[in-house]
């Protein structure tokens, strides 16, 4: 699946978010673009919390981090964790119990870009 064809979905940025209208549709090809290039595993261990493993490379490391940081910028419910350890690298999503359908949209995405649906 291309990235053109995950249609934007309007939960993914709540009434929380301040980011530019303009610019989330750039922010979503950012994310999709991580995803299909980087993520090989998703895991959801609780509706709060979201497990993306990612293809070990500094490049990938730098992207996720990036990305992660501005995203905290204008959404802090968010809270991002990139962990490297041993030849694995995670990123881990949490949110707040309210945001959930945040999460839910965050999750689709990643599974559809890295085609694991």
């Amino acid at each position: 699946m291309t990235r053109e064809a995950i249609p934007l979905d309007p939960q993914w940025a709540p009434s929380a978010c301040t980011l530019p209208t303009a610019e989330q549709p750039l922010r979503v090809a950012e994310f999709d673009t991580l995803f299909a290039e980087a993520v090989q595993a998703v895991q959801r261990p609780d509706r709060t919390r979201l497990l993306l493993d990612l293809v070990f490379a500094p490049d990938n490391a730098g992207r996720a981090s990036q990305l992660a940081a501005r995203e905290s910028d204008c959404c802090s419910f968010f809270s991002f964790t990139l962990a490297i350890a041993d030849g694995v690298m995670g990123l881990e999503v949490r949110v707040p119990e309210q945001h959930v359908k945040v999460l839910d949209a965050l999750q689709a995405r990643a599974e559809a870009a890295a085609g694991l649906t």
